[in-house]
């Protein structure tokens, strides 16, 4: 379906009386198709209504632009009505006369007897007969919204905006005409846009729910596609699996955006205690199989045990929202892809640089490259089928999926693309989708495959949308995979804080690797407030054989998710010198000339030595020997310009030093 509303990278800067400016909305960028309904939702004052009423072309942006089916909105117009909270009734006017009142404007040129139709039309469907020739003091404010319902629906807008349309009506009201509104949407393949405080009502009209930030500089945080059936009921909505999974999910958001303004306001502190700096922490994750160690380390313990009394687990929307969060000193820690570390210290995509240590190694392995069914069934299962099918088909693009520019995910795809003679800059397109939003990417056919981690796999598997074709023990078997990381500024400034942190999730990760303790964890996993998945999407590998999709038997992969035996904790530098010449290799960094002082500023072997020396563990680093990939060409940590040169499928080779020296990072 094609785009019917566009909000293109739009503005909203408000002049001050101080001669200063207020940037109310910061480069808003959404789609919406014919026959949606979209909730906006945040916090008062993130710029909800601006947004709807820049829509309305009622204000204009300050920069960008909305389309409305391919014209530019500059002013109100009779193909947008909105409804607002206030009802907007004129008192001296009938409901009859009122809803007339906006027939008449708007179609002047019709004859009177087809506008009295169109009246008593919406009269009727509003259920107002009895009431068409009261005025607005007789009647009650469910009645009234009718009215104002009713009178935008009269003069058939292409877009309906709603502003808090129930939010002051009693609950059996506004229950009855969310209904009416569902069933008038649906009859008429409305498209409408509301405003909405309301969580449940949200989830019950929505087809997406666009959660805004809190200003200034308000932009789009988050949006979750409800995937319900329509047409809904209330009962059965509720009744949804995935209902309470949503629902968490916004106020999850929600929660976040109120303790960020405060942390903005200076009212949450840090708290000192125990000989350590801080105690009260906030780690940001992402719902996969391979967050285990943290939600480990809350759920029994380990965190209080090394004095980290307060220690919240932050769900974040994706990798993007974890580096941010981190270079703004939102969060304190979190659980990375293993590459971020390196891109976020060496300025990738022309970003400032921010010095990022990474004392512990979290994970290994756990990923996957699922191809859709179609593709499976064509015969893809390699590279070199895939450029076949390519070949085959020249006026379509394929579009993977991946999680993050410089995540194992990216760098193994595209690993495994290059194998097969296919340039992944050129011969396909790679999207940088969040974890969570891949199988609906799948399933609505916006791309056509994509390498991530568990559970969006096994789920892609268990709804019958994909194949697994490879994982990435198939390719590089033991790689590194998630990092914990931390603001090398914040490290210096907390270093007793900093080893306690890595003590505690290294306890957590031996914890994770005891196999009688996986049915325990996955179950810890499938909380909302965690993965949030089903049990059948989490178990393959982590638990149970692994399931490809391919209707053969499971296999029992023992290391599918590794997280401490073999030596997995302590950080790499020979890895770290992979990465580097693969992101170097498809232009996301120039291959830095000081490679081993970066490598060494970044992977704080010293920090975790220290850790697990009082904790009474091995502290051996892994043996630095050359890797071998599935394709068997050799990386020597001694010659890595010379390995990058002699890679077949490559952007320009850039090498450059890199002065990371001069950084100074202070927390926003």
């Amino acid at each position: 379906m094609s785009v019917f509303v566009e909000v293109d990278h739009i503005d909203r800067v408000f002049p001050l009386a101080n001669g200063g400016e207020y940037i109310a909305l910061k480069n808003i960028e959404l789609k919406i198709k014919q026959g949606e309904f979209i909730s906006l939702i945040g916090h008062s004052g993130c710029g909800k209504s601006t947004l709807l009423n820049i829509i309305a072309g009622l204000d204009q942006p300050s920069h960008g632009g909305v389309i409305l089916e391919g014209r530019q909105v500059t002013k109100p117009g009779p193909d947008r009505m909105v409804v607002f909270q206030n009802y907007s009734l004129l008192p001296w006017l009938t409901v009859k006369e009122n809803i007339a009142l906006a027939v008449d404007e708007v179609y002047p040129n019709k004859p009177k007897g087809e506008r009295k139709g169109i009246v008593e039309h919406h009269i009727d469907l509003v259920g107002l007969r009895l009431a068409a020739k009261k005025r607005p003091t007789e009647l009650s404010g469910g009645m009234k919204q009718r009215v104002a319902i009713a009178r935008a629906l009269a003069i058939r807008p292409k877009l309906l905006l709603l502003d808090e349309p129930f939010g002051a009506l009693d609950a059996l009201t506004r229950g009855g005409l969310q209904e009416q509104l569902m069933k008038i949407c649906e009859e008429s393949q409305l498209t409408c846009v509301m405003v909405t405080h309301d969580v449940d009502e949200a989830l019950l009209l929505s087809d997406r729910i666009i959660m805004l930030t809190n200003g200034p500089e308000s932009h789009i945080g988050q949006i979750l596609e409800v995937e319900i059936p329509r047409p809904r009921q209330r009962l059965e909505v509720v009744n949804h699996p995935s209902y309470y999974s949503y629902r968490n999910e916004i106020i999850y958001f929600l929660n976040q955006q109120k303790k960020d303004k405060l942390r903005k306001a200076g009212k949450i502190q840090p708290i000192a205690r125990h000989g350590l700096e801080k105690i009260n922490l906030e780690i940001g994750f992402i719902p996969l199989t391979d967050c285990a160690p943290l939600i480990v380390a809350k759920e029994k313990g380990f965190f209080e045990k090394h004095g980290l009394e307060e220690v919240t687990l932050n769900r974040e929307p994706s990798w993007q929202a974890i580096a941010k969060g981190i270079v703004s000193g939102r969060l304190d820690a979190a659980a990375m892809v293993s590459g971020m570390p390196l891109s976020l210290t060496l300025g990738a995509g022309n970003k400032p640089k921010v010095p990022i240590v990474s004392a512990l190694t979290l994970s290994r392995n756990g990923n996957a490259i699922t191809l859709n069914k179609r593709l499976y069934d064509l015969g893809v299962r390699t590279p070199v089928d895939f450029k076949e099918e390519i070949q085959n088909t020249p006026d379509k693009v394929h579009t993977l999926g991946m999680v993050y520019p410089s995540s194992m995910q990216n760098l193994i795809l595209r690993y495994w693309l290059a194998s097969g003679g296919i340039d992944p800059d050129n011969d396909v397109s790679l999207a940088v989708i969040p974890p969570p939003q891949m199988v609906s990417n799948l399933k609505a056919g916006n791309i056509d495959g994509y390498c991530v981690g568990e559970p969006w796999n096994s789920r892609a598997i268990n709804e019958e949308l994909g194949v697994v074709v490879a994982t990435d023990l198939d390719i590089f078997p033991s790689h590194i995979e998630k990092v914990l990381g931390v603001r090398e500024d914040w490290a210096i400034q907390h270093p007793q804080t900093h080893l306690a942190l890595v003590k505690a999730l290294l306890e957590a990760c031996e914890y994770c690797d005891d196999w009688r303790n996986r049915e325990e964890i996955a179950a810890l996993l499938a909380q909302d407030q965690y993965v949030g998945a089903a049990p059948e999407n989490l178990r393959p590998g982590f638990i149970d054989p692994y399931n490809r999709g391919t209707r053969n038997e499971g296999e029992i992969i023992q290391r599918y998710n590794q997280f401490f035996v073999d030596k997995t904790n302590c950080p790499d530098r020979v890895e770290a010198l992979w990465m580097m010449t693969q992101l170097s290799r498809w232009g996301i960094i120039p291959f830095p000339k000081n490679w081993v002082t970066i490598s060494e500023r970044v992977w704080r072997t010293d920090i975790f030595g220290q850790a697990a020396r009082e904790l009474d563990l091995p502290d051996m680093e892994r043996e630095r020997m050359p890797l071998s990939l599935f394709d068997g060409k050799i990386f020597d940590p001694d010659e890595p310009v010379k390995y990058l040169k002699s890679l077949e499928i490559k952007r320009k080779i850039e090498v450059e030093e890199i002065d990371i020296d001069s950084v100074i990072t202070s927390a926003a």
